[in-house]
């Protein structure tokens, strides 16, 4: 075996407190390569005759990546403190070794535990607890401005009449929160559970990332009044509500920049901001600190003492007087960590189930240690996803491996609440990157409202609304049943009733990946629970494949509940969800 490969290290994705009692480990290999994997465990102080008392037990291969196999074990030490080590066992049983801090060895060193790995102690205080109820979660995104119009009287100068026009960086069209509390109805019997708007607070433009005042709403979505009867109607119907803060960065209009505008080095706010030199220049590169190269986006010193706690006053803000569920953390990447830190012990202290999920495109290990963050919007899984399904720019092995990558990155507690999404406000639409082909769309919604998660479906995509990158992604909601994909919204709502009624298929189902055939471009993943199991077959190509079934036992179409047995013929670009 190439011991190189081999690799593990007692934190992170690779040891972690799953609960109080506890312990997952994971050990990585090159692929292929190890026939059988146990861990060598045992309390560090436990001896006998001089010697170190261990078990022994077998671990499971959870996935293969393009180059490494994953092998994971739960374990509960009883003294909560462990050291540990790996016995690998070659194919052909020709070589057998154990892996250990200080490096590999022929037989278990037994004379000293400091040859082994080391969780020293699982403190509950230091246990990943996310919101409990976020598992069960189906979120829908929302543009404000485009979702519903439900009161005219409070539209912006120069709104234009409903979806009268393609949208742009620029234009109005009304959209508000009597709007939305119209279409309640709507999201409830599509099955939604959570909704996250993108930003409500005042601003100057129609996405409202350039925060005027963070601690009004934007007169046009309508006033706080309104908007608690909106949270209260939600929660009504079952659904909670989480909003869009952008704490790295304000508007050009935000009082505090404003008085920098104005008065410059003598300005008291100064040092709320990265400022390089004097006067200010915007373009074409502003001398000044923003989100990327904007200049209206001025980024913020979250390291200076009074912006500190003017956004941590209004993060407790939201939750205490309108009793949001949720913040969803704009830009969080370039925001330092100890401010997130304090931020959640801020807002958690106001709600301990609030749920705290930051915008990051990347490995986010980093953020998701117990102290920061619940959650990050789960771009790797978008980007495996629309690369097979809906581009063809990957075969189905390629696939198989990045979505095996992104299942092992990161603890299952943390999985269990990854934030996953197939397109928002900053993608094109899925149903136009599927180049309007809709039965790739329902391999789409198949694969995200089956994966381990919390799914988010962005408002229109469930009824086939097309629309290229921001802006067009942003048009207004279609609200003419004539002019919806009916056939895909019932599609949705059939997956989001089984997700909700069979517990393979939500978040106590444990995902396989039983096929990935790259000459045919078939997948065939497995969810189970205890002793459910659920098949999905999908046919990604423009090919008719006849695949046999997994057992002799008769099997029921869980979308159509026809009984299929032997074998099924998949017509191109169809899915199948087979149930037992």
């Amino acid at each position: 075996m190439l011991r190189e490969a081999i690799y593990h290290r007692s934190c992170n994705n690779y040891a972690y407190a799953y609960d109080e009692n506890t312990l997952h480990m994971m050990v990585r290999c090159k692929k292929n390569e190890a026939k059988h994997v146990s861990l060598l465990y045992g309390d560090p102080y436990a001896f006998i005759d001089s010697k170190w008392d261990f078990s022994k037990a077998d671990m499971v291969k959870t996935g293969t990546d393009a180059m490494f196999d994953y092998w994971k074990i739960a374990v509960n030490p009883h003294f909560r403190r462990l050291r540990y080590a790996f016995e690998f066992t070659s194919f052909n049983n020709c070589e057998t070794f154990v892996y250990t801090e200080k490096g590999f060895f022929d037989q278990p060193p037994t004379d000293d535990v400091a040859y082994y790995f080391c969780f020293p102690f699982l403190n509950k205080i230091d246990v990943f607890s996310p919101p409990e109820w976020v598992k069960n979660t189906v979120w829908y995104q929302i543009f404000p401005d485009r979702f519903a119009n439900g009161d005219v009287s409070i539209n912006p100068p120069h709104t234009r009449p409903w979806a009268s026009e393609d949208p742009n960086r620029d234009n109005f069209f009304g959209g508000d929160f009597q709007g939305i509390m119209y279409k309640v109805d709507y999201l409830s019997d599509l099955g939604i559970t959570g909704i996250y708007f993108t930003p409500i607070f005042k601003a100057h433009s129609n996405y409202k990332y350039d925060t005027i005042d963070y601690m009004e709403i934007d007169p046009q979505f309508g006033d706080k009044h309104t908007f608690k009867r909106l949270i209260e109607t939600c929660h009504e119907h079952g659904i909670k509500v989480m909003l869009d803060a952008v704490f790295n960065h304000s508007g050009y209009f935000f009082d505090k920049f404003q008085d920098v505008v104005k008065h410059g080095a003598n300005s008291s706010f100064v040092n709320w901001f990265h400022i390089h030199e004097f006067p200010l220049i915007l373009e074409p590169i502003p001398n000044y600190e923003t989100f990327g190269f904007v200049g209206n986006m001025p980024k913020l010193n979250t390291e200076n003492a009074e912006v500190k706690e003017y956004l941590l006053k209004i993060g407790r803000y939201w939750v205490e007087e309108f009793d949001i569920d949720g913040w969803r953390l704009d830009v969080a990447n370039e925001v330092d960590h100890q401010f997130w830190r304090e931020f959640r012990q801020e807002v958690k202290k106001c709600k301990p189930d609030i749920y705290i999920l930051g915008e990051i495109w990347h490995d986010s290990i980093t953020w998701l240690q117990g102290d920061q963050f619940d959650a990050v919007m789960n771009y790797p899984f978008t980007d495996a996803a629309l690369s097979f399904f809906a581009k063809d720019s990957i075969h189905v092995e390629e696939f198989a491996n990045k979505i095996q990558n992104v299942y092992h990155m990161y603890p299952q507690n943390i999985n269990e609440v990854a934030f996953n999404l197939l397109g928002s406000h900053d993608t094109p639409r899925v149903l136009t990157m599927c180049k309007n082909n809709t039965s790739k769309v329902k391999m789409l919604f198949t694969f995200l409202l089956s994966y381990i998660g919390t799914p988010c479906i962005y408002y229109g995509d469930e009824i086939g609304m097309l629309g290229d990158q921001d802006p067009g992604c942003r048009a207004c909601m279609e609200w003419n049943e004539e002019k919806q994909d009916q056939e895909l919204l019932n599609y949705v709502k059939k997956l989001i009733t089984l997700r909700k009624t069979i517990p393979a298929m939500g978040h106590l189902g444990k995902f396989d990946i039983v096929e990935a055939n790259p000459a045919t471009n078939l997948l065939i993943y497995t969810k189970s629970h205890q002793t459910q199991t659920i098949w999905f077959l999908m046919n990604n190509s423009n090919e008719e494949l006849t695949v046999p079934l997994p057992h002799d036992a008769p099997l029921t179409n869980l979308i159509n509940s026809e009984t299929v047995q032997h074998f099924v013929t998949l017509s191109q670009y169809e899915v199948m969800i087979l149930g037992e």
